[in-house]
């Protein structure tokens, strides 16, 4: 099965100029947890509510400083010629619940655990993406 078949094809973007408060409520509106960050089509990075907590909030960020102070930039992005398995894979090694699909630049979609998880519940690639992802991060050793 490929990507198309399970991600959301109509996706909400922001600019990178919006505001923290705008984006957690555009957030609360669309009851989603990320919101893909782009300009003239071309994608930037993305926002999550946990981003707006540690690097907004709990950082002294204003509410109405820009998303692009605090996105995540460094993104891991799938292709609409993916599979499935592929998409949960690379979400799995990475620890990462949200997927980007991206094709030249833009965005065209995003594929997220629970995708992955209602596509088929008895799926094995579910069940490992599910165990990876959710793996406790190890401790610093200094």
């Amino acid at each position: 099965m490929k990507v198309p078949e399970i991600m959301t094809a109509d996706v909400e973007t922001c600019s990178p100029d919006a505001t923290l408060q705008e984006v957690a409520i555009r957030m609360l509106e669309l009851d989603v947890g990320s919101i893909p960050v782009s300009d003239d089509d071309k994608l930037h990075g993305i926002i999550t509510d946990r981003d707006i907590v540690t690097r907004g909030i709990a950082a002294q960020f204003a509410l109405d400083t820009p998303v692009s102070r605090i996105l995540s930039s460094d993104m891991i992005t799938g292709t609409p010629d993916m599979d499935v398995e592929d998409a949960a894979s690379l979400m799995a090694s990475n620890q990462i619940r949200r997927l980007p699909i991206v094709e030249n630049d833009k965005v065209v979609g995003i594929v997220s655990l629970g995708d992955i998880a209602v596509k088929d519940p008895s799926d094995e690639d579910a069940e490992i993406a599910l165990e990876d992802i959710s793996e406790p991060a190890k401790p610093n050793k200094e």
